[in-house]
């Protein structure tokens, strides 16, 4: 491994370390988006992030939403928070999920006030939490302060062979340095599920793991659905993938060699006095699957693509790298790193992934993932039940 470069970050007022330093406009429900984007628009340099929930949801999938909402606030990558809601009682209560962090939070309610007010109130905060938040400086930081998601998309025989690999690389560096990374994508385990349950660290671990995989197989199985098409995808299948055992085994391929320390909620923050390579019941979309990591804590994310993915979340930087030379070539402005050179055996997998560890460098230092520099946002909810 090559030599590590001096690392920093934004250390919140919690202890957490960042790599951005994102002020966010976050709309607990989708009537508040138009505001949320509006204040975004007065205020430049600021993020709204729309999104299509928060309205008539109920029992766990309304605990996942306001999950999915604190954990967004609280992500290390955030400075500070505007909350707009259209009732006061759920925007009062997301917005002090995120205060409890001690970063900045304003919240404002539509209901009784209308857009226009609250637009202009909000603006004024907002732009005060910008100019405060540019005033931090980044300082030192260790692997064991960032915590690193992983997904991959739109996968083909390359995935397996050599992106998937190369993540795997840096997973199991990761951890070695003391630090913390995720994955899941539930459905696209299936066949490889014991190679995971074998990795548990302890029964209590395994059993998690068997219970909350058995239990998303069975809602897919109780639909009497064929998810041929979905599970593997017409591009994965394109790409040779035509089973989703194969999908689940280069999927696999990526989580490292290290032991699995803890079983996650969807959303879910793991214990910060236990770093390791934790599993996260997920959707394997990738929107979905990276908007839940990094409500749970992920600054970084890494994502193996053989097709071709454009995938990006608006405060988890997105690294997207493949081992396939057309896609290397044909979608080079969405590719950070190129590994086909590991399948024609120009270089060998450890060198693929010194590779990779100085890109992630790179990134955690400042520098934009090919998804941030296109402005690639993708913030997708995860619903698990009808509306009421």
């Amino acid at each position: 491994m090559g030599s590590q470069p001096r690392l920093t970050g934004f250390r919140r007022p919690n202890g957490t370390m960042g790599i951005r330093n994102h002020v966010i406009i976050l709309p607990v429900d989708d009537l508040s988006n138009a505001a949320a984007e509006a204040v975004a628009k007065v205020v430049p340099g600021t993020l709204a992030l729309p999104h299509a929930y928060g309205r008539l949801q109920f029992g766990e999938d309304l605990e996942l939403t306001f999950r999915t909402l604190i954990g967004t606030g609280l992500n290390p990558n955030v400075a500070a928070v505007v909350v707009i809601g259209i009732e006061p009682k759920w925007t009062d209560r997301v917005a002090k999920g995120i205060a409890s962090s001690g970063k900045p939070v304003a919240t404002f309610s539509i209901e009784g006030r209308g857009d226009l007010a609250v637009i202009a109130d909000a603006s004024r905060v907002a732009a005060m939490f910008l100019q405060d938040a540019s005033e931090i400086q980044r300082t030192p930081a260790e692997i064991g302060d960032l915590i690193m998601s992983i997904k991959c998309g739109e996968s083909d025989t390359t995935s397996g062979l050599g992106s998937c690999p190369t993540t795997s690389e840096a997973v199991d560096r990761w951890v070695a340095a003391g630090g913390t990374v995720f994955f899941g994508e539930t459905s696209e385990l299936t066949g490889g599920e014991h190679l995971i349950a074998d990795r548990c660290i302890d029964d209590a671990c395994r059993n998690l793991f068997q219970s909350t995989y058995d239990k998303y197989i069975e809602v897919i199985e109780s639909t009497g659905a064929n998810l041929l098409g979905s599970q593997p995808t017409q591009g994965n299948i394109a790409g040779g993938l035509t089973t989703i055992e194969e999908k689940a085994l280069g999927n696999i391929a990526k989580t490292g060699s290290v032991p699995v320390v803890g079983v996650l909620k969807p959303a879910e923050a793991p214990d910060r006095n236990k770093p390791g390579l934790y599993f996260m019941d997920s959707s394997s979309a990738a929107a979905e699957c990276i908007t839940l990591m990094a409500a749970a804590g992920a600054v970084i994310h890494l994502f193996p693509t053989g097709q071709g993915n454009v995938i990006g979340n608006p405060i988890e930087p997105v690294l997207k790298l493949t081992a396939n030379k057309k896609t290397a070539a044909n979608m080079k402005e969405h590719i950070d790193l190129d590994v086909s050179g590991l399948l024609s055996f120009e270089y060998s997998l450890k060198e693929a992934g010194d590779r990779m560890m100085e890109v992630i460098y790179r990134c955690v230092n400042g520098r934009l993932s090919a998804a941030e520099a296109l402005g690639h946002r993708e913030y997708t909810f995860t619903k698990l039940y009808i509306s009421a």
